[in-house]
């Protein structure tokens, strides 16, 4: 059970670190919350949703939650990374072995999925993720609903997808 609540909780990070291994950001505001905004957010969840700034190496993180789900917008730039989509896969691969049902689907440079977890594993929440690549940048977001009623689907979220995508 811990190991689906890591790679639920560590997916979209990982892959992001993996698509793109890059230097740190330069030092100033955090760009990924500057992909979308709160009120945009609010719009698709239907709730107020809180955002704080956060960092790891080569990625700007926003971290956001809301009383349905915890939201996490990302952006990784620079040259290099693997842009193959391999680690990607794998990792839907290794969820789909676990029992989750993974829906993928591309969208030119944007992939957006859904994982909903085995019954025995709901407690981990109910992922929708879209991430769009450019030549020297990545960014994503992923909203992780806690019940399968609350769980945004890639219809929703992909016009937010589409305007981060403008912004980076």
């Amino acid at each position: 059970m811990r190991t689906l609540h890591i790679f639920l909780a560590g997916t979209s990070i990982a892959t992001a670190l993996a698509l793109l291994t890059a230097a740190a950001p330069a030092a100033g505001a955090n760009k990924a919350c500057d992909l979308l905004t709160a009120s945009e957010l609010e719009a698709v969840l239907g709730t107020k949703v809180a955002l704080r700034g956060s960092a790891a190496p080569g990625v700007d993180l926003c971290i956001g939650q809301a009383p349905t789900a915890r939201i996490l917008l990302r952006l990784a730039t620079g040259a290099g990374g693997d842009r193959s989509g391999a680690a990607e896969k794998a990792g839907l691969d290794a969820a789909k072995k676990m029992g989750a049902q993974v829906d993928v689907k591309t969208f030119g440079p944007m992939t957006c999925s859904t994982m909903v977890p085995p019954a025995s594993r709901a407690e981990h929440g109910f992922n929708t993720t879209c991430t769009v690549s450019k030549a020297n940048a990545v960014a994503g977001i992923e909203v992780t609903a806690k019940t399968q009623k609350d769980m945004v689907s890639i219809e929703k979220l992909r016009p937010l997808a589409e305007k981060m995508a403008s912004r980076f």
